[in-house]
């Protein structure tokens, strides 16, 4: 769209006041390289410092800003158009609470008491001075942007990480199959970085698909169209850093060939759902693909992000965990009631509890969690929930490898004698983990005195592995200890003067029994 002119007056030497947003866009310097804009630029003192706080606090647009102002300097030095500064300097809680309006009003009246156009990029600050009189020249959100971090991607590039003093790096392949490879033949410089750091921030802006997730002192997290980046700069980091991450494609659920009994079970039963994996193995494409899945089926689905980062349909409304606290997001799904909530990532205590609280309160819940093994992902809950409520928050265990489904694992509550173990008065509440595919039991979560335990039934009725762990666990903390396994019993021999030392080191010993669900005995001999 093209700018739009409200002109109430002319003089032989035109007056601009241009407001923060403006100058933040970096579009005055524009008008002035264009020729659409020639005399005196008045910039207010309420400009500059709110800028100076937007840069003390490390974030991006007080750089952005800066930089655009030292342009219209260089500009003047050229001789096509006059800077001065001027305006009385606001109060500091002024510029501290400018969100709400008070050093738009102040630039605003300043324009109007000179005679002078205003130049904005805000439509309600634009409107507000037109109906006073003043005159405004308002530059929309442009619909095109040329985004630099663009030409550092081709077709088979995941991420792009460029680092001043650095030449430019980036990661080609696919999930679990990349290399880093160099995409340029000499070092980045701070400026460089600076000017494309900017060209997103500004982007981000004019798109309806760009969104400024965090601005934080040192940081600034953007979600634009389908890159995910990152900025950071010092104290924060050493230099300038900026890292671009892009999917290289976008998968549907009939992409990963899952087995009948599996979507089964994603249709009719899986209600809390833990998407695991290591990092850039393909967790959220996976979470993205399910998520479509169930809104093709007619189901309500929403997503907690930070970012957002997922490519889902305009049906599937995607909150950001960044502008909301955990009990505002809780009240609202609590109130809107969706089928399934997609949670990508759960980090901190409140992610978790959030789940927890949303998942007892009935609602289907898909988290997703960085893990190096499916169980691993459980145990994350462990500390956070009671033993008995864990298969009503977890149901349903996918772990995701190189970009596909490699474990999947179901959780059930029984009663009964935990594997290992021989009295009968020990039977207790065990949460089974099992193979969904092959039912074989995998794990048991029990409570053994105190502790809650995750005990490997694979490794117990395999006594060989068993035997050999357990070697290496008790030869450091008796060396030269003989290790024999039977029956679920770990015969320790030992010589006699090593006694004194076993009956220091026992309370290790009993946390490898509770560990491996086994009885220890010790043999002295001579």
């Amino acid at each position: 769209m093209e700018a739009m002119y409200y002109p109430t007056g002319g003089g032989p030497q035109p007056v601009y006041v241009p407001d923060t947003s403006i100058v933040i866009e970096g579009a005055v310097s524009r008008l002035v390289e264009e020729g659409r804009i020639r005399g005196r630029i008045v910039i207010h003192r309420a400009v500059l410092m709110e800028l100076e706080h937007q840069a003390n606090m490390g974030k991006a647009v007080g750089f952005a800003g800066l930089a655009e102002i030292k342009r219209l300097r260089e500009l003047a030095m050229k001789g096509l158009i006059e800077v001065e500064v001027a305006g009385e300097p606001p109060r500091w809680s002024d510029v501290r609470y400018a969100a709400s309006g008070s050093i738009d009003a102040l630039i605003r009246e300043y324009a109007y008491e000179i005679g002078a156009t205003l130049i904005t990029a805000d439509r309600v600050q634009a409107l507000v001075a037109e109906a006073m009189g003043v005159s405004v020249i308002y530059i929309p959100p442009r619909k095109e942007h040329r985004l630099r971090i663009e030409e550092f991607f081709d077709e088979n590039t995941m991420s792009v990480h460029l680092k001043e003093g650095v030449v430019p790096m980036a990661k080609k392949g696919t999930p679990g199959n990349w290399r880093l490879v160099p995409i340029g033949d000499k070092p980045l410089s701070r400026q460089e970085l600076e000017e494309i750091a900017r060209n997103v921030i500004e982007a981000a802006k004019m798109s309806p698909e760009g969104f400024i997730e965090s601005d934080r002192k040192g940081s600034t997290i953007i979600q634009l169209a389908n890159y995910r980046v990152v900025i950071t700069r010092p104290p924060f980091s050493s230099g300038w850093e900026i890292t671009a991450v892009r999917p290289i494609k976008k998968l549907k659920l009939s992409d990963y060939n899952l087995p009948p009994k599996v979507l089964r079970r994603l249709d009719e039963r899986a209600e809390g759902i833990l998407i695991a994996g290591a990092p850039g193995m393909g967790k959220t494409t996976f979470a993205q693909a399910l998520a479509e899945y169930y809104a093709e089926k007619g189901k309500i689905v929403k997503t907690i992000e930070s970012p957002r980062d997922m490519r889902l349909p305009p049906i599937v409304t995607q909150y950001s965990k960044t502008y909301a606290s955990s009990g505002e997001l809780h009240d609202i799904l609590l109130l809107s009631r969706p089928d399934y909530t997609v949670f990508d990532e759960l980090r901190t205590d409140e992610d978790f509890k959030l789940y927890i609280d949303l998942r007892l309160a009935g609602i289907g819940m898909i988290g997703v969690v960085h893990a190096t093994t499916p169980i691993d992902a459980v145990q994350r809950f462990l500390h956070r929930t009671d033993i008995g409520v864990l298969p009503s928050i977890i149901d349903t265990v996918i772990f995701i490898e190189y970009g596909k489904v490699s474990t999947i694992y179901t959780l059930n509550m029984t009663v009964k004698l935990p594997t290992g173990l021989r009295e009968a008065e020990l039977a207790r509440p065990v949460v089974e983990v099992r193979d969904f595919l092959t039912g074989e039991l995998a794990y048991e979560i029990y409570t053994f005195g105190e502790q809650t335990v995750i005990v490997p039934v694979k490794g117990l009725r395999g006594t060989a592995g068993l035997e050999e762990k357990l070697r290496r666990y008790i030869q450091r903390i008796l060396p030269g200890a003989e290790i024999e396994l039977r029956d679920h019993t770990a015969i320790v021999s030992i010589p006699r003067p090593m006694a004194r030392l076993a009956a220091k080191k026992m309370k290790k010993l009993r946390k490898l029994e509770q560990k491996f669900g086994i009885n220890i005995r010790l043999n002295l001999i001579g």
